[in-house]
């Protein structure tokens, strides 16, 4: 593991052969689903031994449709999710989509995810850098692998080595990914932790309603092939009660379904070593 997640992960004690988690809602939407998912969460990851980072995005700029949740106000947003990292003495992230929300955003969480959809936006990429953070890029759905070396790259640039590069699929036709695992050890090649978006690589964008559809059922299958070809980390949203929840519902693990796949996933971990 490198040393800048060995200090991201030092207030928990956890099994150093296992992979990371970063879990939490999709967005923040109020106090008491945050504090629900990261207690819970976080009890699992005790006691399966897994490092884990609280997810939670404060502003959804990227809406089908411009009547979807976007968020509470950012200032309200990132005070709770700093209230998480507070009070559960844990490393939180989220994203963010401009320049200018970097500062601000570097001032309550531990990294900063850059969309996949910006993830070539250089000035987006300097910036995050700059503010010293992990800088976690989820690598877009309309590029390959190989192309990731150009966002490490920038970001080095910037004078920040703590990078980290996310899968999530590639687009397929207008309302479908696929998942290329090729793309783990192609992107690990960079000598950075690559992560698999076992939730948003399994979204069906582009529908009719203006609002995103997916493919929950798939995300253990999408989970365990991630594992087995040596992701370093495991990226899955998750929400108490998808159903209801205001972005991103249909592909989103149901939390109480969280802690049964995790197990499965500790112990193929340690059957592929």
């Amino acid at each position: 593991m490198e040393n800048f997640l060995k200090d991201l992960f030092k207030q928990q004690v956890y099994d150093e052969a296992n992979f990371f988690l970063i879990a939490g809602p999709c967005v923040v939407e109020n106090e008491m689903l945050l504090m629900e998912s990261a207690e819970k969460i976080k009890t699992i990851c005790k006691n399966l031994g897994i490092p884990f980072v609280f997810k939670a995005s404060y502003r959804k700029a990227n809406r089908t449709s411009g009547n979807s949740f976007s968020g509470l106000g950012d200032n309200i947003a990132l005070d709770l999710i700093s209230k998480i990292k507070t009070e559960f003495s844990l490393p939180v992230t989220t994203d963010v989509h401009a320049k200018e929300e970097t500062e601000l955003a570097a001032k309550h969480v531990d990294i900063l995810q850059i969309p996949a959809f910006l993830c070539r936006q250089t000035d987006l990429l300097e910036a995050a850098a700059k503010t010293g953070k992990i800088v976690n890029v989820k690598k877009g759905q309309f590029i390959s692998g190989e192309a990731m070396k150009f966002a490490v790259e920038k970001i080095k640039k910037s004078g920040n080595n703590k990078i980290m590069l996310t899968e999530r699929g590639n687009t397929f036709g207008y309302q479908d990914l696929v998942i290329d695992y090729r793309n783990i050890p192609i992107m690990q090649s960079n000598a950075v932790p690559v992560i698999m978006d076992c939730t948003h690589s399994l979204q069906q964008p582009n529908q009719s309603s203006g609002i995103t559809g997916g493919n929950p059922q798939m995300i253990e299958t999408v989970a365990k092939a991630a594992i087995a070809t040596g992701a370093d980390g495991l990226f899955i949203e998750t929400h108490p009660n998808p159903s209801i929840a205001k972005s991103d519902g249909a592909n989103m693990l149901k939390l109480d379904l969280l802690e049964p796949l995790l197990e499965k996933l500790v112990r193929i971990k340690k059957s592929v070593g």
